[in-house]
């Protein structure tokens, strides 16, 4: 089960990526139709508007869809198939291909309202929204099913959740910025009718309050002595995020490049990962233990 939630974790990441680069290279339209590529084709064809090299960035980006579902399939399939079933993983795993139809669903409402930045923003939302199911999924399914047990003191807790709700407040942030910045993915699509100078600068305040609070939480671990799994999963974000710092500087100053666009999309996905793995780190779930008589005996977990 882990391992297809862990593939679900990455083939859901990988979508976004690649969707970004196809804003960057201006092929958002390149199949200008939905569900059909063109009016009259479900696959590509010679469009006097659109470029093959366009279009099959585009087309290639939906058949991608195609492998998500089919791992999303497979978590859901695990799941049920799982003995003794575990009714937690069998929620969780039922989001992964409701969540890819849905995201389907909504990159046609993209495509048909022309690369609006509103809609072309929540889809990007929809897939971190999907992603954290698929991170839940992971963590869930290396975990027993009893209540979670906190490892770490109630405060550091929530201190973590709170450097969680900021990260996706900087990712917020960050769908502002990009559907207010050059890479609108093709010359029809409209743009937020935002300073860009102030958006930036917002989304730069937010990045120094989240590396705020993950410097604050990777301190509290150290003091209280926690243990190596949440210390060493808040190391890892802070290096992400000192990481992808250094990307988002480093594109501003060269005046936005579509490369580097694309590598600060992944690193804001891994940002996210990392962020999940954060607070997943905190607690943990031991396995129930079912009564025979007047012993009891644990139930395995299931792999």
């Amino acid at each position: 089960m882990s391992l297809w939630a862990l593939w679900s974790v990455i083939a859901n990441a990988g979508i976004t990526v690649t969707g970004a680069a196809v804003r960057v290279t201006g092929s958002g339209l390149g199949c200008p139709t939905w569900p059909r590529c063109t009016p009259d084709s479900f696959v590509p064809v010679a469009h006097p508007e659109h470029s093959w090299v366009n279009m099959g960035i585009e087309f290639g980006n939906r058949l991608l869809a195609f492998v998500v579902l089919a791992v999303a399939a497979m978590c859901l399939l695990t799941a049920i198939r799982m003995a003794p079933r575990r009714r937690d993983l069998v929620r969780l795993a039922w989001l992964q291909p409701a969540g890819v139809v849905a995201q389907a669903l909504w990159g046609g409402l993209v495509v048909r309202s022309a690369l609006n930045p509103v809609t072309v923003s929540v889809h990007f939302l929809i897939s971190i929204g999907l992603i954290a199911a698929c991170w839940l999924l992971y963590a869930r399914s290396r975990e027993g099913d009893a209540p979670a047990r906190p490892i770490v003191h109630r405060d550091i807790r929530r201190l973590g959740h709170v450097l969680l709700a900021a990260v996706a407040v900087l990712l917020v942030a960050g769908v502002v910025v990009t559907g207010t910045g050059p890479h609108s993915g093709d010359v029809l699509a409209s743009r937020f009718d935002f300073d860009i100078e102030t958006v930036v600068r917002l989304h730069a305040d937010i990045v120094y309050l989240v590396v705020g609070l993950t410097f604050a939480l990777l301190f509290a671990l150290h003091v209280t002595g926690a243990p190596k799994p949440a210390r060493a999963a808040a190391v890892g974000l802070l290096v992400i995020e000192l990481a992808q710092g250094v990307i988002g500087y480093t594109q501003y100053f060269l005046a936005v490049p579509a490369f580097l666009v694309g590598l600060h999309v992944l690193g804001a996905t891994v940002v996210w990962i990392g962020a999940l793995r954060v607070v997943t780190s905190l607690r943990v779930r031991d396995e129930v233990r079912a009564e025979a008589g007047a012993s009891a005996a644990a139930v395995p977990l299931p792999h």
